[in-house]
């Protein structure tokens, strides 16, 4: 399976934003200029999260986006769906009924094996990714940070960090 890169994108973001202090935003240029990446991509994954109640967005000058659930309300399995939308990875389109001469489908009575076993993957990957949180994310990482990584992200965020009213 190869998940977009607007779920790394996405995820790192939601890491981020979870830095910031109360009644703070960052803009999705900000975001992007930290991570080295499209500002027009990042912000339409950013806005996916906003529709997903991931994400809150503040409009105006001082504007930009901000968790709208606590890092330890928000999954990994959140960030994804968000982003990927909640359709399953791997879609079945019943090939096996197609081609020369097809069988009647009282053939195919019982469901595409290989697209039971997709799913049960997919079910398995879904229940992993849901039982990590941004805040676990962010304990691991500080738990292996010897400062550097804390350093930049606080210097970054005390440069663009933007105060707008909750």
């Amino acid at each position: 399976m190869k998940l977009g890169e607007g779920v790394e994108q996405a995820i790192h973001s939601v890491a981020m934003l979870a830095g910031l202090s109360e009644g703070g935003v960052l803009s999705a240029a900000a975001i992007a200029e930290f991570h080295g990446v499209s500002v027009s991509y990042l912000l339409k994954h950013l806005q996916a999260l906003s529709s997903a109640g991931i994400l809150d967005t503040v409009s105006g000058p001082r504007g930009g986006y901000r968790l709208a659930r606590l890092p330890k309300e928000i999954t990994l399995l959140d960030i994804v769906l968000g982003v990927e939308g909640p359709a399953p990875a791997f879609r079945c389109a019943e090939i096996r009924q197609r081609g020369p001469n097809p069988l009647p489908g009282k053939s195919f009575a019982k469901p595409c094996g290989i697209s039971a076993a997709m799913l049960a993957a997919e079910r398995v990957y879904r229940a992993e990714l849901a039982k990590t949180t941004i805040a676990d994310v962010l304990a691991e990482l500080a738990e292996s940070d010897d400062g550097a990584i804390a350093a930049r992200g606080c210097a970054f965020l005390a440069l663009n960090e933007r105060r707008a009213n909750r």
